[in-house]
């Protein structure tokens, strides 16, 4: 069974207690910049094993009667499409996505900021369908020699030329649907104009990764700096806290680089500043709530070699630069870890030399190993479900949960009538197939009672399979890597 590290409750209490703490320093309004996710934190459940996805968000539905939330997405991102690569959507969707989940919590949802606008098309195209929505947008724009030119940054050429976000409540949770998206210059650029109108408002920092009172090279945060190797983040010890404290933290680099900026436009509003480092202004409890630092260790070793693997096929796929792949490995370096280490992995690749087909293998939580492969029937993935179902289950491997009676039907409607030129199976057929077969059948209804306990399962594939398999992994809870080949030559793939 997977082991856990991490003591969730005392987490919920612990942080809860600290933004609590944090809100009654500053009188009247607080920014609070939420870092990573507050729906599906699906990176600090992975590396955190006991972390609950939803953990950010509960404690904030504490707060709700006076907060508002201000979702912050990077015109950039929108330009290029970027994808959440555990939900498998694009950022943009994802935007729309969140502010339904927070309303659907009973949220307010104040406003949608768009970062380092510069007209991109779809940026404006995205601008246009919020707006039509009922949705208030602000623009926010690059500015010259930010951050280090802070005399032009804390300027009306910097933060003035930014449109002013209007908010109603006195705590305001900025948050992103992912990394990058500029959510401190958000908070930032408030502050510089709230003050020009006369309001005292004050900034804090909800940030999970790096833990700041771990190792610099703790597994856990090199952990942080593979799921954010594209925006080159490198954690650092945080020389300003040393400096004031003598003590070592850890933070990263965008915050220290920054950090002078936050200072000065506090010294600018109140004549002195409230925090001496970056540590200062976050309010993260989660070190404090590992109880098995091995299984953290362990988690966190595995998260970065499938961010290699990702990251590999990402590269196939035309959407990873080279600079990527080398510091995933630099950081499977530090880490003392390799690709080899996926072990079951080699399993699937072997069933795939000896087929000369593709194939997939699944590592199951008490350590064992099973292998779909391709067949006529049905494609590596979906034999490789079935077989976990059956080995969890206890039922016999040579047992058929299907019938081919029920499958050539689905395989006729596929390539007869729907133009598919693959009549196997995909993963998500096979599902619904099996639970039609659960109606009637012993072993299938017992297969497929044990869907849940594949939540957490490692798998591999020998070749990137389609989103509809991947995206059949993802929902399972299933950690996926895929070797960087396709199962065709062809220049197109689906």
């Amino acid at each position: 069974m997977l082991k856990i590290g991490f003591d969730n409750e005392k987490y919920l209490t612990l942080q809860s207690e600290r933004i609590k703490e944090r809100i009654g320093q500053f009188g009247g309004k607080l920014y609070l910049e939420f870092g990573g996710k507050l729906f599906d934190d699906f990176h600090a459940a992975r590396v955190l094993p006991g972390f609950q996805p939803d953990s950010k968000i509960r404690m904030l539905m504490q707060l709700k009667e006076e907060a508002e939330i201000v979702l912050v997405i990077n015109a950039y991102d929108i330009e290029k499409n970027k994808v959440r690569g555990d939900l498998g959507i694009t950022y943009e969707q994802d935007s729309l996505r969140l502010i339904d989940a927070f309303r659907g919590c009973g949220l307010f949802v104040g406003s949608v900021v768009l970062t380092r606008f510069a007209g991109q098309t779809s940026a404006i195209k995205f601008r246009q369908k919020l707006e039509t929505l009922g949705i208030r947008v602000f623009q926010h724009y690059t500015i010259e020699g930010y951050p280090e030119d802070i005399q032009k940054v804390i300027s009306d050429e910097g933060y003035g030329k930014n449109e002013y976000i209007q908010t109603e409540r006195s705590l305001v949770v900025v948050t992103a649907p992912g990394p990058g998206s500029g959510k401190m210059a958000v908070c930032l650029s408030q502050l510089y104009h709230d003050n020009l109108m006369g309001i005292k408002a004050g900034y804090a920092k909800f940030e999970t990764f790096p833990i700041w009172n771990l190792p610099l090279n703790h597994p856990v945060n090199l952990a942080y700096e593979a799921a954010t190797a594209d925006l080159n983040d490198v954690n650092m010890l945080d020389p300003f806290h040393l400096e004031a404290y003598g003590e070592t933290t850890v933070n990263y680099n965008r915050d220290v680089e920054i950090f002078p900026v936050v200072r000065a436009m506090f010294e600018k509003i109140y004549g002195t500043s409230p925090y001496k480092s970056p540590t200062d202004m976050g309010v993260n409890m989660a070190g404090y709530c590992i109880t098995d630092d091995n299984a953290c260790r362990k988690a966190s070793q595995n998260e970065i070699i499938r961010r290699y693997f990702t990251a590999e096929c990402d590269k196939r796929k035309g959407n990873s630069a080279d600079v990527t792949i080398s510091k995933l490995k630099l950081l499977m370096t530090q880490a003392g870890i390799a690709p080899e280490d996926r072990a079951f992995a080699q399993a699937a690749r072997d069933k795939k030399e000896e087929t000369g087909q593709p194939a997939a293998s699944l590592q199951l939580p008490d350590g064992r190993i099973v292998v779909g492969k391709t067949s006529k029937l049905l494609g590596a993935s979906s034999a490789l479900l079935l077989n976990a179902l059956k080995a969890l289950a206890g039922i016999d491997k040579e047992v058929d949960l299907i019938s081919r009676e029920v499958i050539e039907p689905v395989q006729d409607l596929k390539t007869k009538y729907l133009g598919n030129h693959n009549p196997r199976l995909h993963t998500n057929e096979v599902l619904i197939a099996l639970s039609i077969a659960a109606a009637h059948d012993e072993n299938a209804k017992c297969a497929f009672d044990h869907l849940p306990l594949l939540r957490g399962c490692e798998a591999h594939s020998t070749v990137i399979l389609t989103e509809i398999d991947a995206g059949i992994f993802r929902k399972l809870g299933m950690n996926l890597t895929c070797d960087p080949e396709y199962q065709t030559k062809k220049l197109f793939h689906n």
